[in-house]
């Protein structure tokens, strides 16, 4: 669910120093479990935004609460928006892959799909960056591991989609669309590093700005597919609020935090709890069916993830 724009890798590339007063108020392992549960939980939010408001209206009002959370931050922080056409045209290219088109499509996904499912999909995400890694990043190298990483990783996602009995039960659009969400993420992380490296502008400041372009792209999308809701849902409304809220804005912030604090390797980390905690909640929440192919399907798929993120020892 990762939506950071890392531009400058200043702060990924050198943790801040965790003796100031800031970062004693909060241990980061607290900030790491409260990244995994608000995320971990998007998937539920989802699901119930979409029972009562059209996909598109959900990812638009996520993001107009998300942006909110952000602008506030940068008011906060006096941080002002970057600069520079060229810097805005690539931002607005990251935005629409990173936030308006997965978003969107993780929206449309659980229309048909469990939010189970949903959040076990965007756990591939590890596996197609490695894989598109290999083709668009020169520098980085497949070892056996990882491509043993990678394979383990697909037959969890076979496994979780039950490939031995021809995926019965599966809707295969819903499906698709949330594995397309996952998709997107590695490409947007994979463009932004070709292409705003090295801007000068801070993480929170170009995240920012990002938010607000995926926000107008929303605004232009949404009544040209949608209609206004003849009544309003209070729970589905207040469910999109948080999405957007803790989900998008908040979520951010923290693993903004996170990156500066303990470096991009440990605060991806979360990236391998948020199916636990989007299964368990989907099963004890919204009474989705859980079988044993899910589970075990996920472990491998998390397994597979996490090899695919190993990295040959540099010789000394």
């Amino acid at each position: 669910m990762s939506t950071v724009t890392t531009p400058a890798g200043r702060l990924a590339d050198a943790p801040s120093d965790p003796s100031s007063p800031a970062r004693r108020r909060l241990d980061w392992r607290l900030r790491f479990a409260a990244l995994s549960l608000i995320w971990g939980f998007s998937f539920l939010l989802i699901k119930v935004g979409t029972g009562a408001y059209a996909p598109f209206q959900v990812t638009l009002g996520r993001l107009l609460f998300g942006t909110a959370v952000l602008a506030a931050a940068m008011a906060v922080r006096r941080e002002r928006l970057p600069r520079g056409v060229r810097v805005w045209g690539h931002l607005t290219v990251a935005a629409f892959l990173l936030n308006a088109l997965p978003f969107s499509l993780f929206a449309y996904a659980e229309l048909t799909i469990p939010s189970t499912l949903a959040g076990i999909c965007n756990a591939t995400s590890p596996l197609w960056g490695m894989a598109l890694s290999l083709i668009a990043l020169s520098e980085d190298r497949p070892t056996r591991v990882r491509v043993a990483g990678l394979g383990l990783g697909f037959l969890g996602v076979l496994t979780v989609l039950g490939a031995w009995q021809g995926f019965h039960g599966l809707d295969a659009t819903g499906t698709a669309l949330a594995l397309l969400g996952s998709l997107s993420y590695p490409i947007g992380w994979i463009y932004v590093r070709r292409t705003l490296a090295g801007t000068g502008d801070s993480h929170l400041s170009m995240t920012g700005a990002q938010l607000l372009l995926a926000t107008v792209q929303l605004a232009v999308v949404t009544p040209l597919f949608t209609t206004l809701p003849t009544r309003v849902s209070v729970g589905p409304l207040l469910a999109i609020a948080a999405l957007g809220a803790l989900g998008t804005g908040l979520a951010v912030l923290l693993q903004y935090g996170l990156v500066a604090e303990v470096g991009p390797t440990t605060a991806q980390m979360v990236t391998y709890f948020i199916p636990v905690i989007a299964t368990a909640a989907g099963v004890a929440l919204l009474g989705e069916t859980l079988t044993w192919s899910t589970p075990v399907g996920a472990a491998i798929v998390l397994t597979g993830a996490a090899l695919t993120q190993l990295r040959p020892k540099p010789r000394p």
